[in-house]
């Protein structure tokens, strides 16, 4: 399981439940979906992305470093993501050093 400190536990307040590998895919899914759509600009798409990663590494995903990598290398298959975001979200959410 990927695990980030839980900064909501530390400030003393109930931490949320990690993220479900499925909630995350998902998730990227609508993005594609919207600036596939034309509702967001590429900074839209951007700051959604950047809030996804932030959720990740607050809350955690509930899942093992091979499921996560798996689920990107099958979102990259079926073009939700880009090559370049699947590296991205690797790196930022520490599925790679």
């Amino acid at each position: 399981m990927i695990r980030v400190r839980h900064t909501a536990a530390v400030e003393g307040r109930s931490p949320m439940a990690p993220i479900t590998l499925q909630r995350f895919v998902q998730e990227l899914g609508k993005l594609k979906d919207e600036t596939d759509a034309g509702r967001l600009t590429s900074h839209s798409y951007d700051v959604r992305l950047a809030r996804i990663i932030r959720e990740l590494r607050e809350r955690g995903l509930d899942a093992d470093r091979a499921a996560a990598t798996a689920a990107l290398a099958d979102a990259l298959h079926l073009g939700i993501i880009t090559g370049p975001v699947e590296a991205h979200l690797q790196h930022r959410v520490g599925l790679v050093a």
